[in-house]
């Protein structure tokens, strides 16, 4: 497993466009090759790094970048449609790496009335369920979703879905405030101290949080747009102090989903958490926190599984599943109107 950044500039435009109001056509058009351009860059120097053979590669699964994600129909024109767009088209990373290329994997979910996410349930409940305990498993990137996995549970009986924002509101005010691009290892947070006064008013101003699932959400709503009316009234709090109460709302996000729609169903032991949020001790801290001493927090690697690279494990896992004709969407987690076989198949 490799990590391999965008160029900073190129990521600022893709975050531009990612907003609310924000997008530019001209720009998505290029960022679609763009993006794609820097996927098959990533494989090559995988593939080197790794003294493996491009072309042993059987198929490459690619979710590509979310610039917009709008789930709930609206009525234009005489149609009543939801919708979603990942940029970075597959067919290029098809025909520039010459091997087999899946993405595009939210559309069809959504095209039958899902929400389109999340689609980490399928694959965590194929490598992760269990016999003997109820677990989650919490995948912090720049937005939270939990799958729940009770003991003894079939594909059908899976429950999941975004809790509300992962790392997006802290890596904005990280950007705004100290001109980073995270808090690394959780070191603002740490220095400062969560404000009681801002944290009630962030759960009282996210709707989505309170919103009852299927439900996903992204930059659209937890983006530039989200926070500045919230913190108008505390433009005098030290900058550290919005860090450390944005890294403890995103863990009480969490745990106030779970209390509001898990609990009563089921009540977990084991959390794992993966994704760049696990990343940050502040932030388990605070996990562990709000769940207490009868479910135990574990990183993924508990698992056997890197927490970082899990979520890319998954896409090539429902690209398998893709190929070979299973449906991968869980219909109770995404409200799809039946599983489906999802993403489009491009050919090298």
């Amino acid at each position: 497993f490799g990590t391999y950044p965008f160029p900073l500039k190129m990521k600022e435009m893709m975050l531009k466009n990612a907003e609310y109001m924000g997008g530019n056509v001209t720009e998505i058009c290029k960022l679609n090759f763009l993006i794609a351009h820097a996927y098959v860059k990533a494989v090559k120097n995988l593939c080197s790094k790794a003294s493996f053979p491009l072309a042993n590669v059987d198929l490459i699964g690619s979710h590509g970048q979310t610039v917009h994600h709008l789930p709930k129909p609206e009525s234009l024109f005489g149609f009543k449609t939801a919708s979603t767009l990942q940029i970075g088209d597959p067919a290029v990373i098809a025909k520039l790496t010459g091997i087999t290329t899946v993405g595009d994997f939210r559309t069809g979910d959504v095209a039958l009335g899902g929400e389109g996410a999340p689609l980490v349930p399928y694959f965590d409940f194929i490598m992760f369920h269990s016999d003997k305990v109820n677990r989650a498993l919490l995948n912090i990137g720049g937005i939270s979703n939990i799958t729940l996995l009770k003991k003894g549970c079939g594909a059908e009986d899976v429950f999941g879905f975004d809790t509300g924002p992962g790392n997006m509101l802290i890596d904005s005010l990280m950007r705004s405030l100290y001109n980073k691009e995270y808090d690394k290892n959780g070191h603002i947070a740490k220095s400062g101290k969560v404000n009681p006064s801002l944290l009630e008013k962030m759960l009282t101003a996210d709707k989505f949080v309170k919103q009852k699932p299927p439900k996903s959400s992204g930059r659209e709503y937890y983006g530039k747009y989200f926070l500045p009316d919230i913190l108008k009234n505390f433009n005098k709090l030290p900058h550290e102090d919005l860090v450390a109460t944005a890294t403890d709302y995103t863990a009480r996000s969490v745990y106030y989903n779970y209390i509001k729609f898990v609990a009563g169903k089921v009540a977990v032991s084991e959390l794992f958490v993966s994704g760049g949020g696990a990343n940050n001790p502040v932030l388990m801290t605070a996990l562990q926190k709000y769940f207490g001493n009868k479910v135990k927090i574990m990183h993924a690697e508990s698992l056997g599984i890197s927490s970082d690279a899990k979520e890319a494990i998954c896409f090539a896992v429902l690209a398998n599943e893709t190929i070979s004709g299973n449906p991968a969407n869980i219909p109770l987690v995404t409200g799809a109107s039946k599983a489906t076989i999802l993403g489009k198949i491009c050919l090298p």
